[in-house]
């Protein structure tokens, strides 16, 4: 009897990224081997995205376009996010999936079942095969305990819950790699649910730092970047700080049910610019809040201007059921959306362009990912930019190389 074949679609934020690694790792355990294509595959699984609407229609696209490539007898299943949030109401409207399962998708998932309960597992604590990149997300929670006015992400991914340490370590040793990309809703809380009254995060950055080359944290909260947390993440070698700012209008922010303001948001950045000239910035903002004003839009525009990030992403509002923007009013148009993610976007591909054209004529050191593609420090994988090198160079190593020119986000070196 010939062995079954999965393929498996990935889509939204490196969260998910990591539970599909699991899953991965689970049919693996289950006798399936992968399949690059969805018409060779015996079972197909959609690993989902439900932050914004965009996402949401992207996931219904992709299931519907997998439904009419897949052979005679081959199982579609829909997991993840979308999933969890919408469940049965999902299962309804889409009657090409063979299955719409939730976090708690079925170990059994890569074949039939006889009648009865199904077990049942946990993505968070599951292990996973070691990385086939010199690089990888490991997610050290799930969940949330934050009321962010936008964000429906706590109604279905629940409260935060964090996994203990030495599960991580483990998770860690057994990947591999040369870097570590640290992942949670809020990953400065980490360690906070655990019973102790404190967070984790700092040991658990410091520990990490033991075993890896690079250790890099994605998705921090500007309020909890404390003056230890700067101190440990610089500590690593690795001064890059994606802060989730949301918006610089302290009226606007208070409104997103968020702590902080332009002005305060400034000071950490500059504090940690003086401590470290070499530090990268990210952050992501939402335009067309309800309520948001041309000043506010106008603070954003000097703020972004005069704080000079690296990366920036800018999305337009999206209403959320069960957020607490659904009830606000003053909605802001959808042509003075759009027109304002253009100004912020073109204000910022021109601050991101002059960033790395500083760097031209400097030496780098890079974490070769593939054949003829590095990165630096600054450079999130799968996020932000990355080097071009050359292909002799071998994958998995550290190299040092010379900047010689800039395409767009991206550097050439030699």
């Amino acid at each position: 009897m010939s062995e079954k074949r999965y393929h498996l679609v990935t889509l939204g934020c490196p969260k998910n990224q990591v539970d599909s690694d699991k899953l991965a790792g689970t049919l693996v355990a289950d006798g399936m081997v992968e399949s690059d294509v969805p018409d060779d595959a015996d079972l197909i699984v959609v690993n989902t995205c439900a932050f914004i609407e965009e996402a949401r229609q992207e996931s219904i696209d992709t299931v519907l376009a997998l439904a009419d490539v897949r052979r005679d007898g081959a199982r579609l299943v829909v997991t993840g996010c979308m999933a969890e949030r919408y469940g049965d109401e999902l299962a309804g409207t889409l009657p090409e999936a063979d299955s719409v399962s939730g976090f708690g998708i079925p170990v059994t998932l890569g074949r039939r079942v006889s009648a009865g309960p199904m077990p049942m597992l946990d993505l968070l604590n599951l292990p996973r095969p070691s990385s086939p990149r010199p690089w990888a997300y490991v997610k050290v929670a799930e969940g949330c305990d934050r009321s962010c006015g936008f964000c429906a992400i706590p109604t279905f991914r629940g409260p935060q819950r964090s996994r203990p340490v030495s599960s991580i370590l483990d998770e860690v040793d057994a990947l591999g790699v040369r870097e570590v990309v640290l992942v949670a809703q809020d990953l400065a809380s980490f360690g906070l649910d655990q019973g102790t009254g404190e967070r984790a995060i700092i040991p658990l950055i410091e520990a990490t730092a033991d075993r890896v080359d690079r250790v890099r944290l994605l998705y921090l909260y500007p309020s909890d970047l404390t003056d230890g947390l700067v101190e440990a993440v610089l500590a690593t070698g690795v001064p890059y700080f994606d802060l989730s700012l949301q918006h610089v209008s302290r009226r606007l922010l208070r409104n997103m049910r968020r702590w902080g303001d332009g002005r305060r948001f400034r000071e950490r950045i500059d504090y940690i610019r003086n401590l470290d000239a070499t530090a990268t910035f990210r952050s992501n903002f939402i335009v067309g809040y309800p309520g948001e004003t041309e000043e506010d839009h106008d603070e954003l525009l000097a703020f972004v201007e005069n704080a000079r990030l690296d990366w920036c992403g800018f999305f337009a509002f999206s209403e959320e059921a069960g957020t607490h923007a659904v009830g606000l009013s003053d909605k802001v148009s959808p042509g003075l959306v759009a027109e304002r993610l253009r100004e912020l976007s073109e204000l910022q591909d021109a601050i991101t362009a002059k960033r790395r054209d500083a760097l031209i004529g400097g030496e780098l050191v890079v974490l070769v990912d593939e054949p003829g593609v590095g990165r630096t420090h600054r450079e999130a994988p799968e996020i932000d930019g990355v080097v071009h090198v050359s292909r002799e160079l071998p994958v998995g190593e550290f190299a040092t190389v010379l900047a010689t020119g800039a395409l767009g986000p991206d550097l050439e070196a030699t």
